[in-house]
């Protein structure tokens, strides 16, 4: 068997397992990938409640994307600064609110629905402030297209696990996962994965000898290996 098979059967594995002790979540994509567009944009290194936060005051200053996208740079990065890194991803998201509509005549992602994943893919890693996670999650979350969001939580996991080679960037971390799974896996195996680096397999000190596939894990062997010493 090939190393890539062997990779595949591996992540059907964990992905069984994680939805054995976690559930099979059920995409039910919201279409507001504007919405989505800023909120990730805001998430970018703060943590989900001073992003909700900051997305609500937004929104609750400015409720319509035109609003926002022509508003003073001071207000809008006086109403994210919650989030943090404000100054930064304040003019990130009114520049790519400018962007859309220059683009396409009016504020809406929608079109990204019919383009080839590809093309959609690309059109959003062109924005200003977009990366591969935040591409991903727009298409995956908002227009229920198979896309891979890696974040830390499903870096870190998949590292450990040795589904991908040491060393690998988050963002070519991105195409080798989606070369692993079936479209239809990406989004429980990226939510189910993401609650396991939360529940079990934390940065600091990973309950190893809690998890359910420690078996499968080059890092959980290290971690035995070192405690015996």
């Amino acid at each position: 068997m090939s190393e890539m098979a062997l990779l595949r059967e591996k992540a059907l594995t964990l992905h069984q397992r994680l939805v054995g002790a976690y559930g099979e979540p059920r995409l039910r994509p919201h279409g507001e990938s504007l919405a989505e567009l800023v909120n990730t944009i805001l998430s970018q290194n703060t943590n989900d409640r001073n992003r909700d936060v900051a997305y609500a005051q937004l929104r609750a200053r400015f409720p319509t994307w035109e609003a926002v996208r022509d508003a003073p740079p001071a207000d809008i990065v006086a109403a994210i600064r919650p989030a943090g890194l404000a100054p930064s991803k304040g003019p990130r998201i009114q520049a790519a609110l400018r962007t859309i509509t220059e683009a396409r005549g009016a504020l809406s992602l929608d079109f990204l629905r019919d383009l080839p994943l590809a093309e959609a893919q690309d059109w959003l890693l062109a924005l200003d402030g977009v990366g591969p996670k935040t591409a991903a999650i727009v298409l995956l979350f908002a227009l229920g297209r198979p896309a891979f969001p890696v974040d830390t939580h499903v870096h870190r996991v998949t590292l450990r696990l040795g589904l991908l080679p040491p060393r690998t960037s988050r963002e070519k971390a991105h195409t080798l996962l989606e070369a692993l799974l079936p479209d239809e896996l990406y989004y429980p195996f990226h939510l189910n994965v993401i609650t396991h680096g939360r529940q079990v397999c934390h940065a600091r000190r990973p309950a190893c000898a809690l998890c359910l596939v420690a078996d499968l894990c080059p890092y959980s062997e290290e971690v035995s290996d070192d405690s015996k010493a």
